[in-house]
Formats: structure tokens, C-alpha cells, sequence
């Protein structure tokens, strides 16, 4: 099979149903922002400091291929059978930050990404998560989204969130608060 088609060259695409759409589509953008947050993942999962979350990691980029297919599909055509999301995975992430919560110290205030390039590309993804997350809550303003999707991408932004503290806290890393000019 070849990778390049040609049948995109005048600027169109094909929903997973048949359905041709501008490249510029809001349904194109929304899983497209998708595809960029699992590839920040797949950065993040590949730093040395995440070698025990490797295959929590991975499962979330399962989710975000589960998500980039739904989100793929003309709703109104689409009979292809897609894999779905579930409760437990949006229950995994919460159990996940609650386990992180126990150990980080509490948070007093507003903290500045970085520290360490590993927990720079962990508030890169969660800053990417969250612009998917809004691009799919515009998407389903004017088209059906299957809920559960903005679910699990609003707790998946706070997991990453989560994420990067737990990783600076076990890089010894100091998290650097925002200190507001006043």
C-alpha cells in the first residue's frame, strides 16, 4: 500500500463513513490536535524518568488512537465498527492522580512549566491536551462527539498536569512558583 494517495491534493479528505471534508474542517483539526497531543505522549513516555509509566503511557496513546478514530468518523455514515472508551479508563486516570496527589507536596500556588526537559514535554502535551479538548467541545456544537471523549481529555490534562509534578519531584527538580507582579 502506498502512503501517498493523491486524493488529498485539492485540499479535501475522507471521514471513516466516505464523506469528503475540507482538510481545514474543525473535525479534521480537532482529531489532527489529537494525533500531535499522542505524539507528545509518545515523548514523554520515552523519557528515562517514566520508565515504570511506560505502559500506563502507552495505554493513553491506545485511548488517543481510540479517540483520533471516533472523532475520524461521519457520525451520520460512519458503520464501521470503532473501538470505544470507557468509564474505567477515565477511572484509571483519576486513581492515577490520586496516587500522585499522596506523594507530591500540596500545591499552594500557580507553578511555571520546566525545570527539566522531561517535565517541559509533559506540560507541553497537557497545554496540547487541553487545546484538543477545546477544539472538540467547538466540535460538538455543530456535530454529534460521543462524551465520553471530552471526558477523558479534560482528566487526562489534569493527569499530565499531575504527571509533571510527579516527575519533577522524583528528578529533584524544584517546582517554581508563579509569583504574580503586583
Amino acid at each position: 500500500m502506498k502512503i501517498y494517495t493523491k486524493t488529498g491534493d485539492q485540499g479535501l479528505t475522507s471521514l471513516i463513513g466516505g464523506t469528503r471534508v475540507r482538510k481545514s474542517h474543525l473535525r479534521i483539526e480537532s482529531y489532527g490536535t489529537v494525533d500531535e497531543l499522542n505524539s507528545y505522549i509518545g515523548l514523554v513516555r520515552d523519557q528515562p524518568v517514566n520508565e515504570l509509566r511506560k505502559n500506563l503511557l502507552q495505554e493513553i496513546q491506545d485511548r488517543l488512537f481510540t479517540i483520533g478514530a471516533l472523532l475520524a468518523s461521519d457520525p451520520e455514515k460512519a458503520k464501521k465498527k470503532i473501538p470505544d472508551l470507557h468509564e474505567t479508563d477515565i477511572t484509571r486516570l483519576e486513581q492515577e492522580m490520586d496516587i500522585i496527589d499522596a506523594i507530591v507536596p500540596p500545591l499552594k500556588t500557580f507553578i511555571l512549566p520546566g525545570g527539566h526537559p522531561a517535565v517541559s514535554f509533559c506540560h507541553l502535551a497537557r497545554c496540547v491536551c487541553r487545546r484538543a479538548e477545546r477544539l472538540v467541545i467547538a466540535l460538538q456544537e455543530e456535530s454529534f462527539v460521543e462524551p465520553m471523549i471530552i471526558i477523558y481529555l479534560n482528566r487526562l490534562s489534569d493527569y499530565l498536569f499531575m504527571l509533571s509534578r510527579q516527575m519533577a519531584h522524583e528528578l529533584k527538580v524544584e517546582e517554581l512558583p508563579w509569583k504574580p507582579r503586583v
